[in-house]
């Protein structure tokens, strides 16, 4: 009924140099410069031409949409020669009606531009704004006669379910370009069975007996579709998943969900990737959740900016719990306003019928750097009122960073608040993590408090027998994150924590520490082949797959006669064997587990987990010259810090 025509293919693109080639998009200018530091990578305009034929449509009864789901960060678009659309916010989708511009043979042109300027967000953050358009451009053909596509990019349709003992009023309205709308809207299970239906433009239905939408252990979905009807003959159809379920936030008892606690662990994730910038395939997008859920989370902060809607489908699909923001962010731009507004509106718009969804973020460490703070405080109000406006049923939130207080007005604005601490990384002292919650949690009782960032950087060819702070080893990473998960289960009343980063991702501002151009807080490294140490300690805590794993196992030449080797495991038992010989067995402590072995030559570890097996090798060797340590420490060669 409707018809999508891709138009991703064969662009001609002019590139910052001037030089014209030819492009498949998704597509980045900034893959290579926007990874290799210096905060150099080019920003400004670039543009993107394609030609192609006059789809297959009855201009009478049909009409074309042309769309983007992602463009950074400003696009204007010209179709045969006419001006279609200018559009600000490179991370949400945005459409244009062509139908009276489309001739038999077509030029489209659209010139992106990610330049600094003082009104559209981001313009400051730890991460790079990649230039281009990343995401899929379509033609839509569909009827004269429509469901609404013209509303901030939406689906056209909004689906609010409410459980009632053990049913579900489920509440369906949609929009449409026909005066007086017919249409029709059924529900259906998982499995295709009817289980209700009804008619019009805003409709309250049952399910009886529902089936709640219930995290990991059961993400179940139903489908709502909706046809419009004109001569007893449907003209358009559009349909959604949606799920059934409760949540709260106690800032005593943290998350429940449909009634019961239910702690939220998980991470933070950025979309982009080494070489490919933002200009991500589905199948990277199951490939990071795929990690995301080896691990065992049950919540993603989608940082700092809206996400492809591929990628809220399967956190949909596979039962994550979802904080999604908008990228107003380390910066406070009087001009920029009306892009934190109009950022939002998409940003609910587009993303309202997914159950993952639980709280809609206003701002990320917007008092970095922040002068006409009263106009700040406005302007988080007009937000957090304008979401309340959009959707009465999800809280709203915030990242504050360390230096902003506890007292900070910015921090009270929202229904929750989180923290982006990086206390015992940036600064000295662990133990302040735990000073912090309680301290705010003392003085505001009533308040729910996260952690939205909490991380350290770990680099899997940096080591050391005695990892310190700031020192980028995989060491000094792991303790940090043990230390870490003991000190949330100290705090049971948080309503959330999310690991800074799942993924290392790209940074060009950074030049120092580790490799330039990267933020290396990851759990996995940036290309997603190495899962650092740290990711294991939360597959232990967090997963019920059965695993054993032997840490630093990147850690080969060591110095010292005798080593400590420690193990992650979720087994209650592990058993450690150097070269066949059993150093020992232990139940270990919070899923760590720690032998020492003398260390003579090379030694093959295997580490054995009732049916689970982990080996690798390591040696012992004359330890550098301690001046070159210091002089080389942090040298991508060197495996000593």
């Amino acid at each position: 009924m409707r018809e999508s025509i891709c138009l991703n293919q064969s662009w001609s693109f002019r590139g910052p140099t001037g030089a014209v080639e030819t492009v498949d998009v998704p597509h980045t200018w900034n893959a290579i410069d926007g990874q290799d530091g210096g905060n150099d990578y080019w920003r400004g305009c670039c543009t993107y031409e394609k030609d192609f034929p006059l789809p297959a449509f009855d201009p009478d009864a049909q009409a074309v949409y042309l769309e983007f789901q992602g463009v950074n960060a400003s696009a204007d678009v010209t179709l045969n020669g006419r001006e279609l659309l200018h559009h600000d916010g490179g991370y949400s989708t945005f459409r244009a009606e062509v139908t009276d511009l489309i001739r038999e043979e077509n030029h489209l042109t659209v010139r992106v531009d990610n330049s600094v300027n003082d009104r559209v967000y981001p313009q400051k953050a730890d991460f790079t704004f990649y230039g281009g358009i990343y995401r899929d451009v379509t033609l839509l053909i569909v009827s004269r006669s429509h469901f609404d596509l013209d509303h901030f990019g939406g689906p056209g349709l909004r689906v609010t379910p409410k459980p009632e003992g053990g049913d579900a009023r489920v509440r369906v309205q949609s929009w449409t370009n026909v005066s007086d709308p017919c249409v029709s809207v059924v529900l259906t299970d998982a499995e295709g069975n009817v289980a209700a239906a009804g008619e019009g433009t805003d409709v309250t239905l049952n399910i009886p007996n529902v089936h709640l939408w219930d995290g990991l252990e059961d993400p179940y979905l139903y489908t709502a579709t909706l046809r419009l009807m004109e001569d007893e003959r449907a003209v358009d159809e559009i349909s959604c998943r949606f799920g059934v379920r409760t949540f709260r936030m106690d800032p005593k008892e943290g998350f429940f969900l449909n009634g019961r606690s239910y702690p939220l662990h998980g991470v933070s994730r950025h979309q982009d990737r080494k070489g490919l910038g933002n200009a991500l395939t589905r199948a990277h997008h199951d490939e990071d959740m795929a990690l995301i859920r080896e691990i065992g989370a049950n919540t993603i902060r989608l940082a700092h900016y809206q996400h492809d809607q591929y990628f809220y489908d399967l956190c949909d699909q596979y039962g994550m719990i979802v904080w999604a923001e908008i990228p107003y962010i380390s910066e406070h731009l009087p001009n920029g306003r009306e892009n934190t507004i109009s950022q939002m509106q998409e940003l609910v718009t587009q993303n309202y019928n997914h159950p993952c969804i639980v709280t809609w973020g206003l701002s990320n460490e917007i008092t970095i750097s922040t002068r006409k703070k009263a106009d700040m405080l406005d302007n988080h109000r007009v937000l957090n009122d304008l979401c309340h406006q959009l959707d009465d049923t999800r809280p709203t939130t915030l990242a504050c960073y360390a230096m902003c207080g506890p007292f900070n007005r910015s921090a009270h604005i929202s229904d929750l608040v989180s923290w982006n601490l990086y206390l015992g990384w940036y600064v000295p002292g662990l133990f302040l993590n735990d000073l912090w919650m309680s301290f705010f949690h003392l003085v505001y009782p009533k308040r729910c408090l996260g952690y939205s960032e909490y991380g350290a950087e770990g680099m899997p060819n940096l080591h050391s027998s005695k990892p310190r702070r700031e020192d980028h080893t995989e060491e000094y990473q792991a303790l940090y994150h043990e230390y870490m998960l003991k000190c949330f289960q100290r705090h049971p009343y948080l309503w959330a924590t999310h690991v800074w980063n799942m993924f290392d991702f790209a940074a060009d501002a950074r030049d120092q520490g580790g490799e330039p151009g990267m933020n290396h807080k990851g759990l996995v490294t940036f290309d997603r082949k190495i899962k650092k140490d740290s990711f294991y300690l939360y597959k232990a805590n967090w997963s019920r797959d059965p695993f054993v794993h032997i840490c630093s196992r990147r850690y080969v030449d060591r110095p010292e006669a005798v080593t400590t080797v420690k193990l992650y495991s979720n087994q209650p038992k592990v058993a450690l064997y150097a070269n066949g010989a059993l150093v020992g067995e232990s139940e270990g402590r919070d899923h760590i587990f720690t032998f020492s072995i003398p260390l003579e030559g090379e030694v093959r570890l295997e580490a054995v987990a009732g049916d689970c097996r982990d080996s690798c090798s390591i040696r012992r060797v004359d330890a550098p010259n301690p001046a070159y340590q210091l002089r080389k420490g942090m040298n991508k060669s060197q495996n000593w810090v």
